[in-house]
């Protein structure tokens, strides 16, 4: 059977599964400065938040990144995910932005981040379609930075045009699909391709309903497609399929981490 295994951030996704808290005890620790001068309680809320200067707006996200895309999750959900497919035709889209796919030891030639990546600056006027690696700036922002700000020196620049620079975050039509999103994308359709006709499982974990059109809609309707595509979808208050396919699915109404704990305990016995 094939495996085509999909993935989105959302409270009960995934990553929050694995221990990426975006609010709570885990927001606390890290931004308790800015909650206390600007009033918001989560991650989330505070990347949008209007900050007065790039040197603060480079201070929370620094941070943001550094955190959610630098530093390990704390429970090993991904490694047990990947122990359950590694020996097998997979293939993951996701629009999980952390990278935690890959850090956990995933084949980077089967993974499709359809939404960006923390890891990449961008021009934030693309001059180009390129993408730029940002650890050593993002470890240097949050190692440097006081009083919420970072020095004006390392607010980063476009080294093409000289304007400034964000991350690489789908969120309008200013996003840049470099070279390595076209191709993984190619390689997404030629997977989807080649076993339009197998046994495949269309395993979709903690997928909301914020970008339902790259997410859930396309697995519902490749399911429906294929008389011989099996649909599961294990989320934590939104396991849900259409009346079409509910024979060809299993719907887990449960937290992701604990699920893949019992196939993996399973797998063993």
């Amino acid at each position: 059977m094939k495996y085509c295994t999909r993935a989105k951030f959302r409270w009960h996704s995934q990553s929050s599964s694995a221990g990426f808290a975006y609010d709570g005890k885990r927001f606390n620790r890290y931004f308790s400065d800015f909650a206390e001068k600007y009033g918001f309680s989560d991650m989330y809320t505070g990347g949008f938040y209007p900050y007065e200067t790039p040197e603060e707006h480079w201070a929370y996200w620094s941070r943001y990144i550094k955190i959610n895309r630098y530093e390990d999750a704390p429970k090993p959900v991904y490694e047990m995910l990947l122990s359950l497919v590694k020996d097998k035709d997979y293939f993951v889209i996701t629009t999980n932005v952390d990278h935690c796919f890959q850090k956990a030891g995933f084949d980077k030639s089967r993974l499709f981040y359809t939404q960006g990546d923390y890891g990449p600056f961008q021009c934030s006027e693309p001059c180009c379609q390129k993408t730029y690696d940002n650890e050593t700036q993002i470890e240097r922002m949050v190692s440097e930075q006081s009083e919420m700000k970072i020095p004006s020196e390392l607010i980063p620049k476009c080294p093409v045009c000289g304007r400034p620079m964000t991350m690489n975050l789908r969120s309008d039509s200013r996003f840049v699909e470099d070279e390595g999103w076209h191709r993984a994308l190619k390689r997404y359709e030629s997977f989807l391709q080649n076993h339009r006709k197998d046994h495949v499982l269309f395993l979709e974990l903690g997928v909301g309903y914020n970008t339902p059109v790259i997410i859930k809609y396309p697995f519902w309707q490749m399911t429906a497609k294929n008389p011989n595509a099996t649909y599961i979808c294990i989320n934590q208050g939104q396991a849900v399929c259409p009346q079409e396919i509910e024979l060809q699915s299993v719907c887990i109404n449960a937290d992701i981490g604990q699920v893949l704990q019992s196939l993996s305990d399973a797998a063993v016995e």
